[in-house]
């Protein structure tokens, strides 16, 4: 026995002695190193900038002695360009890398295999980050972290500021069997900052494939916080068989934890805290087997697929890329928290036709001041079983299994609970199918409504982690985020010749340009790179323009970039010149990354005349978070603002949300909106455009004309406006979908405000608006106008 204890301590110290420690400071020392590793080697980088590394991190560590490549100091080691590295081989780790502000050309930042047969077994990733590594184009594809092979575990890192199509981070199952029942873990990590795609494929987190959906994943997904996770409707998409989502705290986030394909998956213990932010969602079931409980949802605001619960209705015998019919699901001890109705057989139509069966909706608990209905159901609900719900507030509902109750309630610092003596009245019978805490089948003993057990002041487990990286990293500022404006330096400019195209070029970040009255001449274009705003003296007094000194006529007068925030306010733009201007403005007129704001206040364009001219043109892949026009006046121009060129119908669009206010188009020949969106993609919000208080008069005067095209914009609100002047358009606008509509608005001699599909149309009138004239567009006092609008003032332009 001795001899054999003699034997183990003599390999120990062998391995031990045979480990090391390798420091490396340049690819080529790296890539000696990698060659050369050995179980219980440590690679160390040094702390610098890496550019262009791809790192081949191939090795057979041991559970005993790991092979280690890691940070000199964790995040002090900067990878960008290029650089990505994969993972194959069993028990390695990679620790502190930083990932930032580059390109993965190759697919993926961090891949855990390096073919389809040589994977990654019992690897891992941990505190470290990747942060706006992005393309130059945002319909380039590609994913930051791809999980392959089994076992392996990515935990304590940071992910942010992901522009481009392709999840943050998927786990594969497809080409090879080892990526089945993978055990993968994804642990205390932080997701943060994902803004909309405007297209499908902007997951935070995807497990699987649809084509792969039916396959067992077994990945477990906790701890992980999720921030402002917008890119599209699915922040998780499941879309894999067994898989576990636990404990993670989803804030803010504009989508959903949806589980697309696969079955038998439990969601238990998240926290989704929307903070009243419109378009924040929960959780949204499709397929079978699922068990969803003591899940807590505050102050979410979203509906439709995005509601703070969405049970769908499925396609019968349909493929599997489609929606599965909901069935033998378990819904139980969830609590909802002045938030938005929950949706039942959402989806349904002629295809989504199949509603949801044996399906258990038990002991969850309402709590709501706003008096809306509790649920919003779109098909028969008999498949559904209710039993032991429990509601306080004014919820409207009618649904047996769902009872009123009047709970005494606690502040924490982060939410209300039901307080000690509330304790009986949560107690409910239990539902005859069994209650399970997870996939084992292991029963409860006993059951109460919500989430919240009464007397248990213990914050949960999702409220409580600190995900991310250990070491301090400064967080990479959102897209478009911009200094408040008492932080921007003011530069006087004074009228000359290209006085502002200098003063552009020279402005940096957080910088007001302030024009005094004149004339601003320029011979070129501007185009604008900088957080700035542009602040004339008012629209009739500052006025730019063409100078007859151009030796080139310019495409456009402004250019705003992608990434950037671009105010202008109180000036003239005049395309009337001799030396005629195509636009105003106009986005990046190549594929871009990020998006850009933009915003015009007080802004009188005209002039625009020429072949395919416009007010303002945003070039096909380019992408708005917000264009903004208040209290402007456009006017003798061939088009307006055109949106219209993603015509692949791939469900893209060029801007997020449009918000026009107190705004005149007249003598616009042809639209003076054209917002496209083609295609039937539900992963987005599709669009959004706004219009309240404005004046459309002589626009698109013809059979076929419209004042506002909205081709599958799925949000359209107009309100308190008028259409007039058109007298041989058929159509003002054409509104369709359940989320468009028209109120408190006037059409006269100017053709129809049409609403089909569900679109609504309230108080619309087809009177004389009685206008002074049709310059200011102000009301006669005798107009029935007067102080007609839903917010008491007048239909039409406000007085400023």
């Amino acid at each position: 026995m001795k001899n054999i204890y003699l034997i183990y301590l003599t390999c120990l110290f062998a391995v031990f002695a045979h480990a090391k420690e390798i420091l490396v400071s340049n690819p080529q020392a790296l890539e000696t190193a990698l060659k050369n590793v050995a179980p219980g080697d440590t690679i160390i980088l040094a702390n610098q900038t890496w550019t262009d590394v791809k790192i081949n991190f191939i090795g057979k560590g041991t559970p005993e002695n790991p092979i280690v490549l890691k940070a000199q100091t964790p995040g002090h080691v900067i990878l960008n360009g290029a650089s990505r590295i994969i993972i194959s081989g069993t028990y390695l780790t990679v620790e502190g890398l930083w990932f930032k502000d580059g390109n993965a050309i190759d697919k993926s930042v961090i891949n855990f295999r390096k073919n389809e047969t040589e994977l990654a077994y019992f690897c891992r990733v941990t505190n470290c980050a990747i942060t706006n590594f992005n393309p130059g184009d945002r319909a380039s594809q590609y994913q930051w972290v791809e999980l392959w092979g089994k076992n392996n575990r990515v935990d304590h890192c940071s992910f942010y500021g992901k522009t481009n199509q392709g999840p943050v981070l998927i786990v594969g199952l497809r080409g090879n069997p080892e990526n089945l029942e993978n055990n993968h873990r994804i642990d205390n990590n932080y997701f943060g900052y994902r803004p909309p795609l405007g297209a499908n494929g902007g997951e935070t987190i995807r497990v699987g494939t649809s084509h792969a959906s039916m396959e067992s994943s077994k990945t477990l997904v906790e701890n992980n916080l999720f921030e402002k996770c917008n890119g599209e409707v699915e922040i998780i998409s499941n879309k894999s068989c067994d898989n576990i989502y636990r404990n993670n705290l989803f804030l803010e986030s504009e989508g959903i934890l949806t589980l697309r394909h696969g079955n038998r998956c439990l969601v238990e213990g998240n926290v989704f805290f929307g903070n009243n932010k419109p378009h924040t969602g929960g959780i949204r079931v499709i397929n079978e087997g699922h068990i969803i409980q003591n899940n807590l949802m505050i102050g979410l605001k979203g509906d439709g697929f995005r509601a703070p619960l969405v049970i769908m209705n499925g396609v019968p015998n349909g493929p599997l890329n489609r929606y599965n019919q909901v069935k033998d699901v378990v819904i139980q001890n969830n609590t909802f928290i002045n938030s938005s109705a929950i949706e039942l057989c959402e989806g349904s139509d002629e295809e989504r036709s199949a509603t949801p069966i044996n399906t258990t909706f038990a002991n969850n608990l309402f709590y709501g001041t706003e008096s809306i209905d509790l649920l919003n159901i779109s098909d028969d609900i008999s498949g559904i079983s209710f039993s032991g719900n429990k509601v306080q507030g004014s919820y409207k509902f009618s649904t047996e299994g769902f009872e009123q109750t009047n709970l005494n309630w606690e502040n924490l610092p982060s939410y209300p609970i039901p307080s000690v003596s509330s304790d009986s009245l949560l107690e409910v019978k239990k539902t005859t199918r069994p209650v399970r805490t997870d996939l084992t089948g292991t029963v409860r003993t006993k059951v109460r409504a919500g989430a919240i057990i009464p007397g248990n002041k213990k914050v949960p487990t999702a409220l409580s982690i600190k995900p991310g990286v250990s070491w301090s990293l400064e967080k990479a500022k959102e897209t478009n985020a911009v200094k408040p404006q008492q932080d921007y330096k003011v530069v006087k400019v004074s009228p000359a010749e290209d006085a502002l195209v200098h003063a552009i070029k020279k402005a940096k970040d957080g910088t007001i340009l302030e024009l005094s009255e004149g004339t601003y001449e320029v011979t070129r274009g501007m185009q604008v790179s900088s957080n700035i705003i542009i602040k004339g003296a008012g629209s009739k007094k500052t006025v730019i323009k063409i100078s007859k000194n151009a030796e080139k006529v310019p495409g456009y007068f402004f250019k705003v970039t992608e990434g950037i925030s671009l105010v202008i306010k109180g000036l003239e733009i005049d395309g009337s010149s001799a030396n005629s201007v195509r636009y105003g403005i106009v986005s990046q007129n190549t594929p871009t990354s990020k998006a850009y704001n933009l915003k015009l206040d007080d802004v009188y364009i005209h002039g625009f005349y020429d072949d395919g001219s416009a007010i303002f043109k945003a070039y096909k892949g380019t992408f708005a978070d917000s264009i903004q026009i208040l209290n402007c006046r456009f006017e003798k121009c061939l088009r307006g603002l055109n949106l219209s060129y993603e015509k692949d119908d791939l469900g893209k669009y060029n801007a997020e949300v449009i918000d026009i206010q107190n705004t005149v188009f007249k003598d616009i020949d042809q639209f003076a909106i054209h917002y496209y969106r083609g295609g039937n993609d539900e992963s987005t919000l599709g669009g959004q455009l706004h219009v309240d208080h404005c004046v459309f008069y002589n626009v698109d005067d013809n059979e076929k004309g419209r004042s506002i095209r909205t081709n599958g914009i799925v949000y359209v609100t107009i309100n308190n406006s008028i259409f007039a002047g058109s007298p041989e358009s058929k159509y003002s606008a054409i509104l369709k979908g359940d989320k468009n509509s028209v109120s408190n608005s006037v059409v006269f001699n100017a053709g129809e405000l049409k609403t089909s599909s569900k679109a609504t149309s309230k108080s619309v009138l087809n009177t004389n608006p009685q206008w002074q004239d049709t310059d200011t567009f102000q009301l006669k006092e005798s107009s029935a106008l007067k102080h007609a609008a839903n917010d008491g003032k007048d239909i039409g332009l406000i007085n400023q």
